[in-house]
């Protein structure tokens, strides 16, 4: 196995994209290291989907990534690590813009800074497909202008900058993958693909969104995966950024109306006022670019759109009660 007899450390390991990376690295033979926030809750939230065997065979650590002796202490030995860890959810950086600055730049400095110390061989780093705002022309690829049109995709550019700055100045062994609206099992309704299914399946017959006219790129999580590993193993590729996504765009509305098809229902899809973005913080099209994953990493997406959502809308269908319908997450 390609990972067999190594140690992986996972920051954001049990949310939505980490659960799933540390299920394939295990699977692969890593032995893992996976990084949560502490809370006094013991939840393992989205690890909690794995065997009673695979969450038996992990090293969980808790702590704050924003705690750079924590996050030293957490590197050290490792022969990869791979960043996930981050606030993401968009609205609630309007609100709360400084923990936004504390965890994804703050932290990241952290990570950077201890795989440094340390000599770690790689270290792949998660940006977004939010860094690039608007498009100014589709498909985007890497070289696209970073905009910040919103203080979680601020601080988002701002630690992909840290690490191409650990890059160009210490020569880190750093690698940035940029998903494009990765979704899937485990995600949760602060994504627009849960918050759309949860309502069809509790029966509802309006279903309440923000804007409808927003173009996505959506990347089913194992694709994803596959991306941040070949992130990891591919030789040579130090210091660059990667999109993942399909490349094809469909507007939020026209998602909408596959996923009432797709689940069976007769909903009506409705637009929300209290959910739409600030005019000039509203991103209306992240369509990717993914040629040089394709050429360089020889990487590619395998699960077209309604493959992802069929899965999805089954995983949501068994696990309705992780759902709250009635509120509207931020």
């Amino acid at each position: 196995m390609m990972f067999s007899g190594k140690r992986v450390l996972v920051t954001g390991a049990t949310g939505f994209i980490g659960s799933h990376l540390v299920e394939y690295l295990l699977d692969a033979g890593a032995d893992v290291r996976a990084m949560t926030h502490y809370r006094s809750d013991p939840s393992l939230h989205n690890l909690e989907f794995l065997s009673r065997e695979k969450r038996e065979s992990l090293e969980i650590v808790r702590g704050d990534i924003a705690d750079g002796f924590f996050v030293n202490r957490a590197v050290e030995g490792c022969d990869y690590v791979f960043h996930l860890a981050a606030l993401s959810a968009i609205p609630y950086s309007y609100v709360a813009p400084a923990s936004y600055v504390s965890t994804n730049v703050t932290g990241t400095l952290n990570v950077l800074e201890a795989c440094r110390s340390h000599g770690t061989p790689r270290l792949v780093h998660t940006s977004t497909s939010e860094c690039y705002g608007t498009a100014q022309y589709t498909p985007i690829d890497e070289a696209h202008p970073l905009q910040g049109q919103s203080p979680y995709s601020a601080s988002k550019i701002a630690a992909d900058k840290l690490a191409e700055s650990y890059y160009c100045s210490f020569d880190l062994p750093v690698v940035t993958i940029r998903p494009f609206n990765t979704f899937g099992p485990r995600q949760s309704t602060r994504a627009v693909i849960p918050t759309i299914i949860s309502q069809l399946v509790a029966g509802k017959e309006e279903v309440c969104l923000g804007s409808l006219t927003p173009v996505r790129d959506f990347t089913y999580v194992t694709d994803t995966v596959r991306g941040f590993i070949q992130g990891a193993i591919t030789p040579d590729v130090e210091g660059g950024v990667f999109n993942l996504g399909v490349g094809k765009g469909i507007t939020i509305g026209d998602l909408a109306v596959k996923l009432v098809e797709l689940a069976g229902s007769n909903a009506k899809v409705t637009c929300d006022g209290d959910r739409i973005r600030p005019d000039n913080s509203e991103v209306m099209a992240l369509i990717s670019d993914n040629a040089k994953s394709r050429e360089q990493l020889g990487w590619s997406p395998e699960f077209s759109l309604t493959e992802g959502l069929t899965e999805t809308i089954e995983f949501v269908r068994e696990n309705l009660h992780l759902f709250d319908v009635q509120c509207y997450s931020v």
